[in-house]
């Protein structure tokens, strides 16, 4: 085994290459704005090296730093008053740790929740009265717990389950909170239920009919207005994610009707009067927004370029603020004013090559797989197959840095929404069952085929690689299908299931009991089967695999069994471990990782000269 540093920018001659000012570039994420104090606004850049929180007052134009952290702060919430800026403090990326809160226009941070000890969070809503929060919460010990927590009085528990749970909002008046639990010990379908402050039950909704059914829902808000008792959801009853309005007084359902009128994935959220949703349209690897009148149930189309929204929001003016990008094009922050919100300054991030949709036919059906070209070479090309995590994610015709720096080096990438992936309906999502990790490699089986057959892919210098869930496929990829891959790259990945799913966070245990069917003392089948531990002994290709030492998804002890057998039988690998957890918001560090790998598949499999 070989332990590699990185070169620092400092070291490097010439002129910085477009891979690198990618990552450098500053970005923002689409601004969270304060209910009751729309100026005030909350967002998370990159400017200072680090991904860190930024108060913005609009009517001032004021923009300020809020965290200052070694390993970055992503996770912040705005009160609705606009008085205080919440942000959760772990320690050093393991997810574990409490709230705390500042004043929008400086001081010194407070501990929100006093009382409450540390946890890993599971959602948090903020009162209009300035003073009340529920504050969802996870412990290995204590399973989900949820709390009222009032500043000046001592949190009150007014939930507790061994099961995964969470907040999903509170009312506008404060009086209801709904939560989203998997009691039914379903972690991939999430029913509902309203409670009082005092935790007693007002609704219920469960269209898993009590763990039977494959349906899950999911909390997108409370009406913004006070007195309201409708709660904006989604559901899946017509096998994809639909919104429905829920009044939770009542027992009315009203269905919105648009499973006629969109194919694909919708999620939708209130305009600030009540009177409209803002609904977002996801299909086939892009996405768009429509303005859904609950009146007349019009459907008009808001106007956004052709790839993904991130994000987006509705202002009370009526205008619509959202993150866009392609793979062609860097993100940006715009308005349906013609405005652009945020345009930071410094670096311009160059662009990209623009992705081709490709079709493939695989065991499960149609894959869709997202295919760039290098700029200026000809195939077959050194192909790499950037595999998503999640798993139930899906890669899209949006912009990412990590591709475009492969492209820039002269291999083609292709990613790959291999069953389980999101945004093809819930029952390419939900074949993701028992079989775990050997259905997606089918997929990609397929489609490694076709790039293989069609003349596009050097079928010698093909390189597995991916990220988290994307990681742990590379290593069961190459140890299931030796013969197949000319390299293997993967970022914190699942190694060795078994030990994995003892080490790591509670909510992710429950995922592997519904993904798989049980524990690993109950179905030891299903688990060696589906790890790459299982199978590292065939593996023949070179693997790089780099992990953060307090990662509580894919935990660093599982990952060292794994260098371990690999070390035993003198395979050709390489190992990087960095002091964060499931990644890293430090740009340096990940310009470090992006340069590691690329060193290492130009050592061992080498491309056509890039950019």
């Amino acid at each position: 085994m070989t332990e590699r540093n990185g070169a620092t920018p400092q070291e490097q001659s010439g002129s910085m290459p477009d891979w690198e000012k990618r990552f450098r570039a500053p970005r923002v994420s689409l601004p969270d704005w304060a209910e009751d104090a729309p100026h005030r606004s909350l967002f998370v850049s990159n400017a200072t090296g680090t991904y860190e929180l930024y108060a913005w007052d609009r009517v001032t134009g004021e923009q300020r730093q809020v965290t200052d952290r070694a390993n970055g702060t992503t996770d912040g919430v705005l009160s609705p008053d606009g008085a205080w800026i919440w942000w959760f403090d772990d320690k050093d990326g393991d997810e574990f740790g409490i709230w705390r809160r500042q004043p929008f226009h400086g001081g010194p941070d407070e501990e929100a929740t006093p009382g409450l000890e540390p946890s890993y969070p599971a959602g948090l809503a903020i009162g209009r009265d300035g003073r009340t929060a529920i504050v969802g919460r996870s412990t290995d010990e204590d399973g989900s717990t949820i709390h009222v927590a009032r500043q000046g009085e001592a949190p009150v528990e007014i939930y507790r389950h061994r099961e995964s749970a969470g907040v999903g909002d509170l009312s506008h008046d404060g009086s209801l909170i709904a939560i989203e639990h998997t009691e039914h010990g379903d972690a991939m379908h999430s029913a509902l239920r309203v409670v009082r402050p005092d935790g007693t039950t007002v609704a219920e909704l469960d269209d898993t009919k009590g763990g039977t059914v494959e349906l899950g829902l999911e909390v997108m808000g409370f009406a913004p207005v006070d007195g309201d008792t409708r709660l904006l959801v989604v559901h899946q009853r017509g096998g994809r994610w639909e919104p429905l309005v829920w009044d939770v007084l009542s027992g009315e359902e009203t269905d919105l009707g648009l499973s006629d009128r969109l194919e694909g994935d919708l999620s939708a959220e209130w305009y600030p009067d009540g009177t409209a949703l803002l609904v977002a349209h996801s299909f086939e690897a892009r996405s768009e927004l429509f303005r859904y009148d609950l009146a007349d149930r019009g459907l008009e189309r808001v106007d956004t370029p052709r790839g993904t929204v991130s994000g987006a929001t509705p202002r009370p003016d009526g205008s619509v603020e959202y993150l866009w990008s392609s793979a062609a094009e860097p993100p940006v922050v715009r308005s349906t004013t013609g405005e652009i919100v945020l345009d930071p300054p410094g670096m311009r991030s160059p662009g990209s090559v623009p992705v081709e949709d490709v079709w493939v036919d695989s065991p499960g059906g149609r894959v869709h797989a997202l295919v760039q070209r290098p700029a200026g070479v000809t195939g077959p090309y050194p192909t790499v197959f950037d595999i998503h995590g999640g798993p139930t994610w899906h890669d899209s015709d949006a912009f990412a840095a990590g591709p475009a720096a492969w492209l820039d080096h002269g291999y083609a990438v292709i990613r790959i929404n291999y069953r389980g992936s999101t945004g093809y309906g819930r029952a390419w999502t939900d074949a993701l069952k028992h079989r775990v990790g050997l259905i997606e490699l089918e997929d990609i089986a397929a489609v490694r085929e076709w790039a293989v057959s069609s003349g596009f892919a050097d079928p010698g210098r093909l390189i597995l690689t991916g990220g988290s869930w994307g990681g742990y496929l590379t290593l069961l990829g190459l140890g299931t299908e030796p013969d197949a891959w000319a390299l293997g790259i993967a970022a914190v990945p699942v190694a060795d299931y078994v030990t994995a799913y003892h080490d790591e966070m509670e909510a992710l245990k429950a995922m592997d009991r519904t993904l798989l069917g049980g524990t690993p003392e109950e179905v030891p089948e299903r688990f060696e089967a589906s790890s790459p531990l299982t199978y590292v002994d065939a593996v023949k290709a070179p693997v790089y695999i780099s992990a953060g030492v307090n990662d509580p998804r894919c935990p660093i002890r599982q990952i060292d069994n794994y260098v371990a057998r690999l070390t035993d039988r003198g395979a050709v690998h390489e190992v990087y471990r960095y002091d964060a957890g499931h990644g890293s918001l430090v740009v340096d560090e990940r310009i470090k990782q992006v340069r590691l790998e690329l060193d290492f598949a130009q050592r061992h499999v080498g491309a056509s000269p890039g950019a």
